[in-house]
């Protein structure tokens, strides 16, 4: 047996490929999340824009990288940044760019209302082309008191 191993020099360049492109497989839910958000009529949400400041996201990307976060069972704004930095397909989402958490919560606020049917419009392509399967989805948020006081579980003799 050889107690011989790779050898590893963190010194070395890396060659990867020279556009985020060729960083993902071709079906790869990012290349679906482009491709549909870019379909979208976001006019509504274009047009909210009213100009000053510093030049916003594109409304599309921002749309993109959250509703791949979603699908992707990331929902803070926080760790959607974070992807950002980390994570390829959110890099490729973004074209390299990275959104602070308070442009993508901001972005989520204001346009709460216009995201729910762009969302609505997403789930049929995607369940057409097998990407998402519908299955039941329980939502419960129902409240109960409880007699789960230490008071009420232990008797005093």
């Amino acid at each position: 047996m050889s107690n011989r191993f790779i050898e590893i020099d963190r010194r070395q360049p890396i060659t990867l490929p020279g556009n985020l492109e060729g960083w993902l497989e071709g079906n790869d839910l990012a290349h679906f999340m482009v491709e549909v958000v870019e379909a979208l009529d976001t006019r509504a949400i274009e047009e909210a824009y009213q100009g000053g400041g510093s030049a916003p996201y594109p409304p599309k990307r921002l749309l993109a990288l959250l509703f791949y976060g979603y699908a992707k069972g990331i929902f803070s704004s926080r760790k959607i940044e974070r992807a950002t930095d980390e994570l390829i397909p959110v890099l490729y989402l973004t074209g390299g760019t990275h959104p602070d958490h308070d442009s993508i919560n901001a972005f989520r606020k204001r346009f709460l209302r216009q995201l729910e049917p762009l969302f609505v419009q997403i789930l049929p392509i995607a369940h057409g082309l097998g990407i998402l399967t519908l299955g039941d989805v329980s939502l419960d948020g129902t409240k109960i008191q409880a007699n789960a006081s230490k008071h009420k579980a232990m008797s005093w003799a």
